[in-house]
């Protein structure tokens, strides 16, 4: 983009992280919409304008890792991310054990749901002993 005076607005690297980080942004925004909608036609269209933004910011990350304008976070140590999951595994605990205590432990929440939810498994492959992932 240029401005009036033929000089360049601001610098490629700089407009793109402006852009992606707007993309990131809607995003946020069209899932907070989907998720309180009523209206099952809304929350389909911003489902899909949901999915579209993601994959327009995928495909804007790529050429941008491509031409080295963004630097990816570093590795996260292995025990930093069996402390995240240990977190939340208690705080699932913790909260199914609110909806037994506020159903009686039969109610509509552990008939329809309870099977539908696995435990989560580490979708992490370690690497030759590494400690990192």
């Amino acid at each position: 983009m240029y401005a009036q005076n033929g000089t360049s607005f601001m610098a490629d690297e700089d407009l793109l992280n402006t852009i992606l980080a707007d993309l990131k942004r809607t995003v946020r925004e069209y899932t907070t919409a989907a998720t309180e909608s009523n209206c099952q036609v809304v929350r389909r269209t911003f489902n899909d304008l949901t999915m579209d933004t993601l994959r327009i910011q995928g495909d804007l990350y790529t050429q941008m890792s491509q031409m080295n304008m963004y630097t990816p976070p570093g590795k996260a140590l292995r025990q930093d991310l069996d402390k995240q999951l240990q977190t939340a595994q208690q705080t699932r605990q913790k909260l199914q054990q609110f909806v037994q205590q506020k159903t009686g432990g039969a109610g509509a929440y552990n008939q329809a749901h309870a099977s539908n939810v696995s435990q989560h498994q580490p979708n992490v492959q370690q690497h030759g002993g590494s400690y990192y992932m």
